[in-house]
């Protein structure tokens, strides 16, 4: 089993077809599940799945829900992002996470490959997402 950083292809073209809306006002819910070391997610991840995902806690299935920022671009970069997330006064490990459109269908968007198993005990856990911008976003189309 692997976690491997990846913009999910099912997405690709979900976002040719119309599918996801990340606008700020009116957009999708956008949610981030974590998964313990023995998850299978990459590329080929369609969907949101309990299997491997952590327990712990102060985390609950399905995640935390994002809070989106408006996408925007900069020169030919077409951007979006999400402010940080943290699970608060957590006990829980987890080696990497999934981005998932709760609207529709638990559809898959990313994968987030930690590197190695992440941890708190009795603290915050929290997702620190980059700076929205051409360069940095997590989700970007150049």
């Amino acid at each position: 089993m692997a976690i491997s950083q990846a913009m999910c292809t099912s997405f690709k073209k979900e976002l040719l077809e119309g599918v996801h809306n990340f606008k700020d006002s009116g957009g999708d819910t956008f949610k981030i599940a974590l998964y313990t070391s023995s998850a299978s997610l990459g590329a080929a991840t369609t969907a949101y799945s309990t299997t491997n995902e952590i327990s712990g806690t102060g985390y609950t299935a399905g995640g935390n829900t994002l809070t989106r920022v408006d996408p925007s671009s900069s020169g030919t970069t077409g951007f979006t992002d999400f402010a940080n997330t943290t699970w608060s006064s957590a006990t829980i490990t987890a080696r990497g996470a999934l981005i998932y459109n709760d609207t529709d269908s638990d559809k898959a968007v990313a994968v987030l490959d930690f590197g190695a198993d992440k941890t708190s005990t009795s603290g915050d856990f929290t997702i620190q997402f980059p700076a929205a911008d051409a360069s940095n976003a997590i989700i970007r189309i150049a």
